[in-house]
């Protein structure tokens, strides 16, 4: 739980600040609305309060609406392909703005990876950041934060996966080829919290966890900030590969719903979703925006037969007995097929596809000027979304006669993982000015919990006919508070500096890791023997965490950090940052950065960045511990999942795990050329050292393992075929390069065109390793800790590059949005060196997108279109063209697990076209 030292640190600085919020001017909330040259409404302009980074963008229908500005201020409004405006208030709340046309400024102010108080554009930040709007979120189907994020920004990249327990329902997601928890999520500034679920099978970031981001629902989004460059020094752990800044709505005006539906060609993957977003203002003092959105997706499959030859009379994997003639084998299988007739056995026995999901959320985000006469004003934002989820595991056929119950299966029987994901967070601060600086106190609250439920399934190891069918497994869940204190001013004239922008602050933050064990029945090992062998305990597909498996771990963290920005020249740029952190549990840690841009040419600049960076061991890699059935090298594995402080990982030599430390460099060339194109080159080096990986699967065949598996037993369990933990086992560079060029057309009074190329070529190598004096002076075990399938898995599991092109055109009232991306080469290998023929290279390909869309009326706007036009699947998994259901030389020397996978985790998933219709009403 977390601790209540939190909460009564919170109250004392709310008094403090209130205290000191006698020195703060009186502010109003503006509203108002944006057309273009021709009348036509505009979304996706920047509105600045000049001179600070206080800004706002219009919504879909124009309208926008900006909060804590004096009545004196100046208001700078900026678009793509318009001229900028400057417009003094003079006490005005309500404005309407026309911008001219043919003057094209290609700025979008960013808030992200500077603590100025004067906003830049991101062609003129020290750093690289994408900024994706409201409206990109929208043109097309893909409706899930993380696979909007593959679409748009090619340094980001997530695939759903399949068949791999928890991991079916959290998207891992990565930026720059990096792992899913070295890239630090934000919701309005504010450190958002991770999963509860650490990933274990065999996926992009095992061993890593990330944040679900998919929680959000897109209606709630103004923008997101992709911050692409290291900023532990500015941000803290986490932060290694970058940033995502999810910036909420603030809108005070009208009502938005949209409602999509759509399918597969193969008629599976029906989505409905709807979703809508309420704004309305508060006497002019503030603001209240909320959002809500339903989600229902039916599972995709795209399995194979399954070709064992046998399904009831053969091995537990359906093979033939060994010794028999080929006479011997046609006649079982004459037998065999019999059975099958009789029984109605369908060979399409598992789902290798997205799960059925079903999502409800909702966020908030609000603020309100407290004290007209101080100007002091609160903020709030938050959210609750509950996702349920099932996805298939292995079918166990009736001749896995440990794992199953002819009386209860008699044809096998394929188990469900059911999951229930509750994710809720809260935001609450005060912000203001305090003795000249813009100040911000607020304390962030989230918590993630991932819950099992296991249907069609049965715990062996009962008695014949007395076992349940479905059973409760336990939950994983994490939270987090964390308490901001920062300071922001800027200085003009300081010595020999034009400027200086001096922010400092502190945080306090509480960490909490839960395992929660399941139903008794879920894992325990009961009396039952087959063939004088203990029946497999606890609930088949997902066994429950066990008692001894729970667990309830926190830890705390203090932090201080420095931003000095400096424009030295008019040319010159300069960004330094300083933080130290200490962690209850490993100790402290100093990062730093610096930064710069340098003008060379009016619209030509260079910029670049040296930082070195860190990432905390999360309390999940630390402390999970658990037993999982595991497809490794052709053969099902019963595979323990070790805590870092287990008896069994000290057998190893394993010590406790350290934070990993990296060094960041980046130097990029931004441009503007012909005032209607931007262009920015990005080339970065990321070193990490102590890079924290989940091991690989050390076997109960090899002696040394056997004999520290048996010195250490498991009462009450199986015997496990392996075991694995994690360590900071390897120091990997990852070199890569970003580009991003866009260009807005306006082709005519009513015709506008935006096309956008990007690009990103990443490459991640393994320099060395860190193992200990156990596995080094034992032959046996070298090569194992992270052998050559997770070697591969780090280095080429994800694609290389990504090219993204896109066209968006516009005329009157129809649009229509072309998109294409292509996602380079992965690879895979297979544990086993003798069995490195089944090695794999996926080859490249190219998914196009297409959304045309009308505004009928004022009030509402159709879309229909497709994703993956043209139907494109990655490369099939290599199989055996001997192994068919008829071979009498059946063997697994193939990736396919008999035939029923036919793809793998892959660049972009293999449900194939998509075809949707979207309805948008605004009033």
């Amino acid at each position: 739980m977390i601790h209540p030292t939190t909460t009564r640190i919170g109250l004392v600085a709310l008094l403090l600040w209130l205290t000191a919020a006698t020195t703060w001017a009186q502010n109003l909330t503006v509203t108002g609305r944006v057309l273009d040259a021709t009348g036509q409404t505009q979304p996706g302009v920047t509105v600045l309060q000049q001179g600070t980074s206080n800004g706002t963008s219009t919504d879909g229908d124009g309208r926008f609406s900006l909060n804590n500005v004096p009545g004196t201020a100046t208001l700078v409004f900026s678009a793509v392909g318009s001229l900028t405006q400057t417009v003094p208030l003079n006490g005005r709340t309500t404005l309407e703005i026309r911008l001219a046309a043919n003057q094209t400024e290609l700025n979008e102010v960013v808030v992200t990876g500077s603590r100025a108080t004067e906003g830049r554009s991101n062609i003129l930040t020290t750093s690289p950041v994408d900024v994706i709007s409201a409206r990109e979120i929208k043109a097309y189907a893909q409706t899930d934060i993380t696979q909007i994020l593959t679409y748009i920004a090619p340094s980001f990249q997530s695939t759903r996966q399949t068949v791999t327990d928890g991991t079916d329902f959290v998207d891992p997601a990565t930026l720059r080829g990096l792992g899913p928890d070295q890239v630090l999520v934000l919701v309005n500034g504010k450190r958002r919290h991770t999963s509860a679920l650490v990933n274990i099978n065999g996926t992009p970031g095992r061993g890593s966890v990330g944040t679900d981001m998919n929680v959000i629902p897109p209606a709630a989004i103004k923008r997101i900030e992709v911050l692409r460059d290291g900023a532990a020094a500015q941000y803290g752990s986490d932060a290694i590969a970058g940033v995502i800044n999810i910036q909420l709505k603030d809108d005070t005006t009208g009502i938005s719903v949209s409602s999509t539906a759509g399918q597969t060609t193969k008629s599976d993957g029906q989505l409905f979703q709807a979703d809508a977003n309420l704004g309305f203002g508060l006497g002019h003092r503030g603001f209240v925006d909320v959002s809500g959105q339903f989600s229902n997706r039916s599972y995709v499959d795209r399995s194979g037969l399954d070709t064992a030859p046998l399904i009831y009379l053969g091995t537990s994997g359906g093979n033939y007995p060994a010794g028999l003639t080929d006479q011997q084998k046609l006649d079982l299988k004459a037998r065999d097929n019999a059975l099958v007739a009789q029984n109605g056995f369908n060979r399409r026995d598992i789902r290798v596809g997205g799960a059925d999901t079903r999502t409800y959320g909702s966020f908030v985000n609000a603020a309100y000027t407290l004290v007209p006469s101080i100007g002091l004003e609160a903020y709030f934002s938050g959210g609750l979304t509950r996702r349920t989820g099932s996805s298939g595991a292995l079918y166990r056929l009736p001749t896995a006669v440990t794992q199953t119950d002819a009386s209860i299966y008699p044809n096998g029987f394929l188990p469900f993982i059911n999951s229930t994901v509750n994710d809720g967070s809260a935001i609450v601060g005060l912000r203001g000015k305090v003795f000249g600086f813009a100040a911000d106190l607020s304390n962030t609250y989230g918590r993630n919990a991932l819950k099992y439920n296991i249907s069609n399934t049965l715990n062996a190891s009962l008695p014949v006919g007395t076992s349940p069918t479905s059973f409760y497994a336990g939950e994983l869940a994490f939270q987090q508070n964390t308490t901001n204190l920062g300071f922001t001013r800027k200085f003009s004239e300081v010595g020999p500096l034009a400027t200086l922008n001096v922010a400092f602050g502190g945080e306090f933050r509480v960490d909490n890791f839960q395992i929660n064990a399941g139903d008794v029945g879920s894992y325990i090992l009961g009396d039952r023997k087959v063939n004088g062998s203990p029946a497999a305990a606890g609930s088949q597909g997902f066994a429950g965490y066990r008692p001894t498996d729970a667990l309830n771990q926190s830890r705390n963290n203090v932090s201080g950090y420095v931003d000095l920005e400096s424009d030295l020249t008019d040319k010159l740029l300069v960004d330094v940052a300083g933080r130290a952190e200490r962690y209850s549990d490993f100790g402290s840690n100093v990062s730093g950065k610096v930064a710069a841009r340098y003008s060379i040419l009016d619209g030509l600049a260079l910029r670049g960045a040296l930082s070195n960076g860190f990432r905390a061991p999360s309390l999940q890699q630390r402390y999970f511990t658990n037993s999982s059935t595991q497809f490794t090298s052709g053969e099902l594995r019963e595979v323990l999942t070790t805590s870092n402080d287990d008896a069994i990982t000290k057998a190893f030599g394993i010590g406790s795990l350290k934070q990993e430390k990296s060094t960041n460099y980046s130097l990029g060339l931004t441009a503007r050329l012909f005032k209607a194109i931007t262009l920015t080159v990005d080339a970065y080096q990321i070193d990490i050292r102590d890079r924290i990986v989940l091991s690989s699967q050390f076997s109960r065949g090899n002696p040394a393992v056997a004999a520290i598996l048996t010195a250490n037993p498991r009462p009450g369990q199986n015997p496990v075929q392996g075991v694995q933990f994690f360590a900071n086992a390897v120091n990997t560079r990852t070199q890569g390069i970003d580009i991003v060029a866009n260009e807005r057309l306006t082709l005519g009074p009513d015709s506008r065109l935006t096309l956008t190329a990007a690009a990103n070529f990443n490459e991640t190598t393994v320099r060395s390793f860190n193992s200990s004096a156990t596995i080094d002076n034992n032959p046996s075990l070298q090569n194992t800790l992270f052998d050559r399938a997770q070697r591969a898995r780090l280095e080429n599991g994800q694609p290389r590059s990504k090219i993204n092109l896109s066209a968006d055109y516009g005329y009157k009232i129809f649009g229509l949005n072309l998109r294409t991306v292509r996602f380079g080469e992965v690879q895979t290998k297979d544990a086993d060196p003798t069995r490195s023929y089944i090695d794999q290279t996926f080859s490249a390909k190219w998914v196009t997108d297409l959304t045309i869309s009308a505004q009928v009326i004022k009030n509402i706007g159709l879309s229909i279109g497709v994703n993956n036009l043209f139907n494109v699947y990655p490369d099939r998994l290599y199989q055996d063209p001997n192994n068919n259901e008829q071979s009498l030389t059946y063997t697994t020397l193939d990736g396919t697990n008999r035939g029923r996978f036919p793809y793998g985790s892959n660049q972009f998933g293999f449900s194939g076209a998509y075809y949707f219709g979207r309805v948008n009403f605004t009033l």
